[in-house]
């Protein structure tokens, strides 16, 4: 492969985009994507209230019934690497259809489960798809996102998923009074509405499909491991899903016993947290594209540290809601940025599935990983403690940030991914 720092020194060289040039209008093919995130989130909120509880209806202990949960994403972890060396190998389409209908199938067999370890299996089975199709729609997104709108993109992207989010557990409370076993048949049932729709949408489609011949560069994860933003954002990837998760995890647990609140309060707090997010996302999407993503990076990061510093001194509700908002805030900052940022590194190389695939495992890693190590922290010390060491390591995320170039192309027309982010790091 040719020098990787040759392709950004010409970028640099062009200078900035024109004053007042319009951007590029929304390709059909996001809003697409964009749909089916939302049914995809929708239908997961959805079957997050029932199994618990559908585990537990199998005579088996809470510790048990929590392992069907973390199976899920200790699934996605292991088979990251493989999914990215599909996504090389088949396009991000076809796997990102195939994904989705192992966790349609993978769903539907869990509301037909008769033990407990059926319903591990299948839901294990539902991870592997999952990261499947999380894997292939970044590499979609990445491709199809024009270069000037990157950051809005990612923002609406990841809004949409957070709102599904949001909205899943409302309908999937509704639905368990049907039995626990319905939430996984409608989530299915939806999942297969989905498939089709993307199926008929993207068929046919110029920027859903990638040119496969043998001329067509491909980046290598060594070749990205040599760009320092991307290191930073291997880095953070592990601290953002450290820090998802232990709101989810470790939050509700923290106002039952610490603050002695109902679990009507803690479900409140997550939907402030869920609100922030979603409220920054879309602002600091467009943002990015004007200023760049290290700023929103340093920024969002730093944001999400405060307000986690601020949840370790926390003895009040009112003050656990307002860090918990400005935590969201921070959330919203990143999320789309570094998405953004991913999308330029890769932008000029083809499929670049090990490279995604990297940065999803990390991320997954966070989340499998910081709420044991938040856990034992809260459990052994207090949690205070665990919080203040999430917010320590929030902040060398933002730090790993200062360090590195920014990522955003100077054009709108940008004819190779901006490689010289290697410089001083």
């Amino acid at each position: 492969m040719t020098s990787l720092t040759a392709p950004l020194r010409r970028l640099r060289a062009r200078g900035t985009a024109p004053v007042g040039e319009p951007a590029p209008p929304m390709p059909r093919e996001v809003w697409v994507l964009v749909a089916a995130s939302f049914v995809i989130a929708l239908g997961y909120g959805v079957v997050a209230p029932a199994l618990p509880e559908f585990a537990r209806s199998f005579n088996v202990s809470i510790t048990a019934a929590s392992a069907v949960v973390s199976a899920f994403a200790i699934m996605r972890l292991i088979f990251a690497p493989s999914s990215g060396r599909l996504v090389r190998t088949l396009g991000e389409r076809p796997v990102y259809l195939i994904g989705l209908l192992i966790v349609a199938v993978s769903t539907l067999a869990v509301a037909f489960a008769r033990s407990y370890w059926q319903l591990m299996v299948f839901r294990g089975l539902g991870g592997i798809g999952s990261v499947m199709f999380s894997v292939s729609a970044m590499g979609l997104i990445i491709r199809i996102a024009p270069p000037a709108i990157r950051g809005r993109v990612s923002g609406l992207y990841s809004s949409s998923f957070v709102l599904g989010g949001i909205s899943g557990p409302l309908i999937g409370g509704a639905l368990i009074g049907f039995g626990l076993r319905v939430p996984f048949v409608v989530y299915a049932v939806a999942l297969f509405i989905a498939i089709a729709v993307v199926y008929v949408q993207l068929r046919g489609s110029h920027l859903a499909t990638i040119d496969a011949t043998p001329s067509t560069p491909t980046m290598r994860l060594p070749d990205a491991l040599r760009i320092g933003a991307y290191r930073s954002a291997l880095f953070t990837a592990v601290i953002f899903g450290w820090v998802y998760s232990l709101r989810v995890s470790l939050v509700p647990l923290f106002l039952a016993t610490a603050l002695h609140q109902r679990l009507a309060i803690a479900g409140l707090v997550l939907a402030t947290y869920a609100c922030g997010d979603v409220m920054a996302m879309i602002p600091a999407g467009r943002l990015s594209d004007r200023i760049g993503r290290r700023p929103l990076l340093i920024i969002g990061m730093s944001v999400i540290a405060g307000g986690t510093a601020v949840l370790a001194m926390s003895h009040s509700i009112l003050l656990t809601f307002a860090s918990t908002v400005v935590a969201g805030w921070g959330t919203g900052m990143v999320s789309p940025s570094i998405q953004a940022a991913l999308a330029d590194i890769m932008y000029g190389h083809g499929r670049g599935g090990p490279v995604l695939a990297t940065y999803q495992m990390s991320q997954d890693l966070g989340t499998v990983t910081g709420p044991l190590i938040a856990g034992v922290l809260a459990q052994t010390i207090s949690y205070a403690a665990s919080f203040w060491i999430t917010a320590a390591f929030a902040a060398c995320a933002a730090l790993a940030w200062v360090f590195v170039h920014d990522t955003r192309p100077k054009t709108h027309a940008v004819a190779a991914v901006p490689t010289e982010m290697a410089g001083p790091d």
